[in-house]
């Protein structure tokens, strides 16, 4: 396979820039970056092995002491093989740097060197180090952003081959689907009946609204302006042509939707359901029409019967790693809208990044909210995840005034959607703790030690060495300390009053508790202070459920609920080898905690099950099926991660959430399942079954540089969510017939792929501005001296070229298989002639 140099370099420039910096042009930067993967990481090795080449394309010599720099990787250490006189140090989380030995010689300029270094195994394009930049004595406080040049190994083009080859034949397995099978709605609603004719929008149309649901007819108003028709309200029921009435309905969120020639009713028990039979209405109309240049728009006449499957359908952002704007998280909600998502959970705060403004606390955003290039992170944090030298990067650093939020707040009620913000505590909580620190540093120096103290995380004696999965050693607040407590009031009662100005009510604040690594609070002077002080203490383990309940309480006390990732429902106990496992938490079962629940890893498979059971409220956030940051398949130029397998846009929708273990075939690492490996898995009990308050999915943003990057890895994934939250559960997910659930769900999954591709993603090209989602890269197949290639969503063209150029939207179509020749090129397209990435063979 012949690399694609023009798209690589596109790739390139999108995932790899260090920073938006213009005061240094590539031609001037005082050094040349070049990777490559060595050959022999195609074995299957823990490590690759590369050649990391530095070229001095300055004016002086780079020698001992006078330069330095810095980057951005999972691991890097230098091969026993290399003979260069440099230094790989690790710095904190994902930052690294390089600097000369005392006996490193010279490169003088126009010189290079080439070191030969290890790193965890290199997967796909996301793997690469980024963010680098230099520094120069003598002013070592300024750096120079520098890109990295890639050059990708020939090993790569047998995966790429056999993957399109995968590609291929999972696509052949999609069925014919006449138009009429597919549901009118999205998501598939509970019933519906198809009538005859159509409803036409005219410029006369009235809509007569019951005074509690007057808000949501609003919205129907708002929507014709859209799509350049006029509507008004009236206060007359007769002279109606849209009305919309209040019905005693069993379900919460449920309304009727009747559509005749004549007229359009809705139903519903409250403002909700009405708000919901709008955004069916939405989904009823023509992907076209969005384009804001039709009129006289026509909806199919249909009777809709239709209620939500679970009361918690979420959909959680991270921005604490990297930021997204506010006018995205406007754009993001408005999507959820439309799909009757209504859980926002809003991943304020990281190690990297601490994204709200809190008033008394500036330092929280002045210090915490920044990432650049520092000596002392006094000012603001080390960058991370390719963030680069300069504070003005806009992914690394950002953060939501008061203000901010408050809109935030208010437009999502507006859409029925409630917020759950999320301070991650205790662990990944490295942007707090150094905000904290520079506070408490600002007062020392005044003689003010003792306000400086008030709400610091860490304590200043703690020696404790510990690693965090991320790579930290100083990310995790000291729950033994009175001040932690003090400052999270303080950012409790903020919410609290935030949420109030908002006119949304909070009700739960997310505290986090993932991945608190071992060693922590073990060296802690404040910690053996506690521990003397309190019996039940007995070893820095019991500090889980003192801090955890502590927390509990002082919620309970402002009538909020306490919601956490799974391991707060858990607890660490001796396994009897020596060694230490995680069980059941039994004292916190029934105190109305709310666990999201991530970890169904090989081992933890019935974990989300036993908590159920247990009593705890448990939202399942299965990573195989739900991660939406992971990776869509494992090819090398597939952004996203994968350490908990890969997530397409098939693996939320065949998600059961009552019997997850019915459509799991594969682990995280994609090896098939023996027929027998649920077996002894814990099943879920109805008792359990109602403490399934929902499911979520969530998108971490390790690998989100911008809003582009957010669209590819969240769409069409969040389809398959909306769908598995909303629609009732399906025929194939309970049928005990192995052979009759498989073609069941092959039907069922080829009807879910006509409409995304012939409906949603043609809508979405226009909905609020447009999305850039994720188009897929065509199944490709040599058969003896014939290419053949199909692709996974109808609606969408292949075009090809068969002299090595990228093919575009005028490209030739492909309708029939082609002749095998080198240089054949295949790319799918959508409507608006944007097309995905290219494949060769």
């Amino acid at each position: 396979m012949k690399i694609n140099h023009q798209f690589l370099w596109l790739w390139l420039i999108l995932f790899f820039a260090c920073s938006n910096s213009k005061s240094i042009t590539e031609e001037s930067k005082p050094l040349k970056l070049k990777w490559k993967i060595l050959e022999s990481s195609s074995a299957k090795l823990t490590e690759s092995e590369s050649a990391f080449t530095i070229i001095n394309t300055g004016k002086r010599s780079l020698k001992q002491g006078n330069w330095k720099l810095f980057f951005n990787m999972g691991s890097l250490r230098l091969s026993d093989s290399d003979t260069n006189h440099v230094e790989i140090a690790h710095i904190n989380g994902d930052v690294f740097s390089i600097a000369p030995d005392s006996t490193f010689p010279e490169i003088r300029p126009g010189d290079s060197i080439v070191m030969q270094v290890l790193s965890r195994k290199i997967r796909n394009i996301t793997d690469f180090p980024n963010g680098f930049y230099a520094v120069f004595n003598p002013d070592s406080t300024k750096g120079v952003s520098l890109s990295l040049a890639l050059d990708t190994p020939k090993y790569i083009k047998k995966q790429e081959i056999a993957l399109n080859a995968k590609i291929y034949e999972e696509n052949t397995k999609i069925v014919s689907v006449d138009s009429m099978s597919i549901p009118p709605v999205f998501p598939t609603p509970e019933s519906y009946y198809r009538k005859p004719g159509s409803f036409t929008f005219n410029e006369e149309l009235k809509i007569y609204a019951d005074s509690s649901i007057l808000g949501e007819a609003e919205h129907l108003v708002e929507l014709c302006k859209l799509l350049n028709c006029n509507a008004i309200l009236t206060n007359s029921r007769n002279q109606a042509t849209i009305r919309f009435e209040k019905k005693a309905l069993n379900t919460p969120e449920a309304y009727e939707l009747t559509i005749t020639p004549h007229d359009i009713s809705i139903y519903s028990g409250d403002p909700r359901g009405a708000f919901y039979a709008i955004q069916s209405i939405k989904t009823l109309i023509a992907p076209e029409y969005y384009k804001g240049t039709q009129k006289n728009i026509s909806l199919p006449c249909v009777s809709i019967i239709d209620r939500p499957r679970f009361k918690h359908r979420a959909f959680q952002l991270d921005v604490g790693r990297n930021f997204q704007p506010k006018e995205q998280i406007f754009k993001l909600l408005d999507l959820m809208a439309l799909y009757k998502l209504n859980v926002f959970h809003f991943h304020l705060v990281e190690d990297e990044g601490w994204r709200l403004e809190i008033p008394g606390l500036p330092e929280l955003t002045e210090v915490g909210a920044f990432r650049g290039h520092t000596l002392n992170e006094l000012d603001h944090l080390l960058p991370s995840y390719g963030s680069g030298p300069f504070k003005t990067n806009t992914a690394g650093s950002g953060y939501y005034s008061r203000k901010d939020y408050i809109d935030i707040l208010r437009y999502a009620k507006s859409r029925h959607i409630r917020v759950i913000p999320e301070i991650e505590t205790p662990g990944h909580a490295r942007a707090a703790i150094k905000a904290m620190k520079a506070r408490y540093e600002h007062f020392k120096a005044q003689g003010k030690e003792e306000e400086g103290r008030k709400y610091l995380l860490h304590d200043l004696e703690d020696h404790s060495d510990y690693r965090s999965v991320q790579g930290f050693n100083d990310n995790v607040i000291n729950v033994a300390l009175p001040s932690t407590y003090t400052f999270l009031e303080k950012v409790s009662d903020e919410l609290i009053n935030m949420h109030k100005e908002a006119g949304m009510p909070l009700q739960t604040i997310h505290f986090g508790g993932d991945e608190v690594p071992s060693g922590v609070w073990e060296q802690s002077p404040a910690v053996r202070k506690l521990m003397a002080n309190d019996p039940t203490i007995k070893s820095v383990d019991d500090l889980w459920y003192y801090y955890f309940n502590k927390l509990q309480r002082f919620l309970s006390t402002k009538a909020l609920y306490l919601s956490a990732w799974e391991e707060a429902g858990l607890r660490k106990v001796a396994d009897g080898k020596g060694k230490k496992k995680m069980i059941v938490e039994q004292r916190f079962a029934k105190n109305n905690f709310h666990l999201d629940v991530w970890n169904n890893l090989a081992g933890n498979e019935d974990l989300a099950y036993k908590l159920a059971n247990a009593g705890y409220q448990v939202v399942l956030t299965n990573v195989t099926n739900m991660y939406l940051d992971l990776a869509y398949n494992p090819s090398f130029y597939e952004i996203g991660q994968y350490w908990g397998g890969y997530v397409d846009l098939e693996k939320p929708f065949r998600f059961i959430p009552y019997n997850y273990y019915k459509n799991q075939v594969e682990d995280e690492k994609g090896r098939a399942l023996p027929a027998n490996h649920f077996v002894k898995m814990e099943r879920l009990t109805k008792f359990g079954k109602d403490n399934i308050v929902g499911i979520q999915a969530p998108l971490w943003s390790e690998k989100i540089v911008n809003k582009d990057r957010l669209e590819y890895l969240l769409l069409p994934k969040l389809l398959g969510l909306a769908e598995r939250a909303w629609a009732p559960d399906p025929s194939w997910a309970v049928d005990v017939e192995p052979k009759k659930a498989e073609t069941s769900y092959l039907y069922a999954w080829s009807v879910f792929l006509n409409t995304v591709g012939k409906r949603e993603l043609p809508r979405l090209d226009f909905y609020k501005g447009g999305f850039l989602y994720r188009i897929p890269t065509p199944g490709l197949k040599k058969i003896e001296n014939t290419v053949y290639a199909n692709v996974q969503l109808p609606g969408l063209i292949i075009r090809y070229t068969t002299d090595g150029t990228e093919p575009n939207e005028k490209s030739k179509v492909y309708s029939k298989p082609v002749s095998f020749q080198k240089g054949l090129k295949f790319r799918a397209f959508n409507v608006l002639g944007r097309g995905g990435r290219t494949v060769s063979w």
